[in-house]
């Protein structure tokens, strides 16, 4: 049984793995045990969805507009947009679906992504103002995993998707 939980991948947001992916060009490396453990085990796919959405290093600032979530962006119905007012909609969204396409080459059902992100977000993401001021919601990719059937937690909850990990097998 174990032989098998070991190869059970998860997602994880690339810029947790200290990678220098985020918009500022910094990483958010984690220093949970967890983590470390999951990366001895080689269970991690790293992935930064903005730059699989094409975006650069470093790069404006974006949030997603009136204080919509992801589901909204994914609906048509809200915009991701830059600090200097440029659209980025388009690279969020291909970027989310960059994201899921690996979970499905990977039999991935669970991933652990940075709070706050208008990409990763799953429980709070910044209110569209640029004011600094976070709001409940989650951002493009977490909403597109989720709505896929794939647990998303988030930096802070490690433990938590480490028990959802021994709990299911698929």
């Amino acid at each position: 049984m174990s032989g098998m939980a070991g190869r059970k991948k998860v997602l994880v947001s690339a810029c947790l793995l200290g990678q220098p992916v985020r918009y500022d060009g910094a990483g958010q490396r984690s220093d949970s045990a967890v983590l470390q453990r999951w990366l001895h085990e080689g269970r991690v796919l790293p992935l930064c969805p903005e730059l699989a959405g094409g975006l650069p290093v470093p790069r404006a600032p974006a949030e997603i507009g009136a204080g919509a979530g992801g589901g909204e962006v994914l609906a048509g119905r809200a915009r991701v947009i830059d600090a200097a007012g440029q659209d980025l909609t388009a690279a969020f969204v291909a970027g989310a679906e960059q994201a899921l396409q690996a979970a499905r080459k990977h039999d991935i059902r669970v991933a652990v992504l940075k709070e706050g992100s208008p990409s990763c977000g799953s429980a709070r993401i910044y209110d569209g103002s640029f004011g600094a001021r976070r709001v409940p919601g989650q951002g493009v990719t977490a909403a597109l995993l989720r709505a896929a059937g794939i647990e998303v937690f988030s930096e802070l909850q490690w433990l938590e998707a480490d028990a959802w990990l021994a709990q299911n097998s698929w």
